[in-house]
């Protein structure tokens, strides 16, 4: 999809800041842009289809369900394994979010990023042994950034 409708950009725009919280989201939206709830389905899907949008989901506070020990794991994993490590780690059920990034050698040699959150550092810690023993040999080295305060997690924005 190289461009999108005007009505598709208006969905966007609409829903950027995120879903209304009520019963029917999608209903709330569609009367909002004076359209059916079928429509803005149907848009959604054909934005997934795409790939202008990846995905709708629920982004929960994690300090308000308890989870207040939050330290992004970074590792040092061999170039040949890292997408397949990396996808092994991102399927596990404590990890957030897991992304490859280029390394800024010669100080940061880390390649493979993985949030962790628990309700305590020691349980942030045993997960990432967890982490650990699934790259096993293929990780040269790792560290842990443990979070101070919560930053506000916003998408991309479209101009008004």
């Amino acid at each position: 999809m190289s461009t999108i409708s005007n009505a598709d950009r208006q969905l966007l725009r609409e829903t950027q800041a995120g879903l209304p919280i009520g019963r029917e989201p999608f209903s709330e939206v569609a009367m909002n842009l004076g359209t059916s709830e079928r429509d803005v389905l149907n848009r959604f899907e054909a934005l997934i289809g795409a790939g202008a949008v990846r995905r709708i989901a629920a982004a929960p506070n994690h300090y308000k369900l308890g989870m207040t020990a939050n330290g992004m794991s970074v590792w040092h994993v061999d170039r040949a394994a890292v997408d397949r490590l990396g996808a092994a780690i991102g399927a596990l059920d404590f990890v957030t979010h897991c992304y490859r990034r280029p390394r800024a050698l010669p100080l940061w040699p880390y390649n493979l990023f993985a949030m962790v959150h628990g309700q305590s550092r020691g349980e942030v810690e045993e997960k990432r042994a967890q982490i650990a023993t699934i790259l096993g040999r293929h990780c040269q080295g790792s560290d842990i950034l443990y979070s101070t305060r919560i930053l506000r997690k916003t998408g991309m924005r479209l101009s008004r």
